[in-house]
């Protein structure tokens, strides 16, 4: 992530985090350490996995002490082994202490998401098919979670309601039908966006090839009827399958032929990564 993001996007949503784990101070830091102490401590690995998340994990330290220096062994988008030392900390033993579960917690489940999102890209190699992320994100962590897809070798859908036009079911039954609720749509949004429009059936297929429609979304359809709409479909738009899509389903889809695959347990699913700070010492001052 570059310094602008971290300032003006991430350092809010650290700090958030941080309030609501020291509501007040750390007692129990507070209670075995009384003053600044300089000390180390290791970050490791539990388990295989692939790391995201290297950035926010070190910025989380020094929001609570900017002298708090972290010497990394390995990078983000790495995929490492168990026991595997990613990095040593140094700094005053208070912020260490503090930070440590803010830290983790962005870190274990940034790393999570980029291996499981890796797992499912390995899939899809070779094909045509490119991998998406969904807006079914953790509140107020989606930053996170989309920038850890990136990394597992995954794609950003729209980040967000602002990004770009997708006519989902309500959206059609509020303008009273596909060619109404495209036309509309074209009518509203600039001319630079692209229009999206999620079907169910066939039927609606037809009807959203007639509307225009720039991309056309086979929302649970089964492989029969998503075969059946790729072959209507022949080109004259994008496509992308969505609902349910597990790692497991992922051959087949590729099978098909479609353009786009959007996969919300890429984010809402994917465990965490077992990651640990261990072998806290103090060290002597200089």
């Amino acid at each position: 992530m570059n310094p602008i993001t971290m300032t003006t996007q991430i350092d809010p949503l650290l700090l958030q985090a941080l309030r609501e784990d020291i509501s007040s101070e750390d007692v129990s830091t507070n209670a075995v350490i009384r003053e600044k102490t300089p000390g180390q401590v290791e970050l490791l690995c539990k388990e295989r996995g692939v790391i995201a998340g290297l950035a926010v994990f070190e910025r989380v330290f020094q929001l609570l002490d900017p002298e708090v220096q972290v010497e990394w062994f390995h990078q983000d988008g790495e995929q490492v082994e168990a026991g595997t030392h990613l990095a040593t900390l140094r700094g005053d033993i208070r912020a260490l202490l503090s930070g440590e579960r803010v830290a983790l917690n962005y870190l274990q489940r940034m790393s999570g998401i980029a291996t499981y999102t890796r797992a499912c890209a390995e899939v899809l190699r070779g094909s045509k098919t490119k991998l998406l992320d969904t807006r079914k994100t953790t509140p107020n962590m989606r930053i996170f979670e989309k920038y850890a897809v990136r990394v597992g070798g995954g794609q950003n859908h729209r980040y967000n309601l602002s990004d770009g036009v997708l006519l989902k079911d309500n959206h059609i039954g509020a303008a009273g039908g596909i060619a109404q609720a495209v036309r509309l749509a074209r009518d509203y949004a600039p001319f630079v966006r692209k229009i999206e429009v999620e079907v169910e059936n066939l039927e609606m297929v037809e009807e959203a090839l007639a509307a225009g429609a720039d991309i056309i979304m086979l929302d649970n359809m089964s492989m029969e009827e998503m075969r059946e709409a790729l072959r209507r479909i022949a080109g004259r738009a994008q496509t992308e399958c969505s609902g349910n899509v597990t790692l497991e389903k992922l051959r087949a889809l590729a099978d098909l032929g479609v353009d786009y695959v959007s996969c919300g347990a890429l984010t809402h699913s994917a465990p965490i990564l077992d990651l640990s700070l261990k072998h806290l010492r103090p060290l002597e001052a200089k």
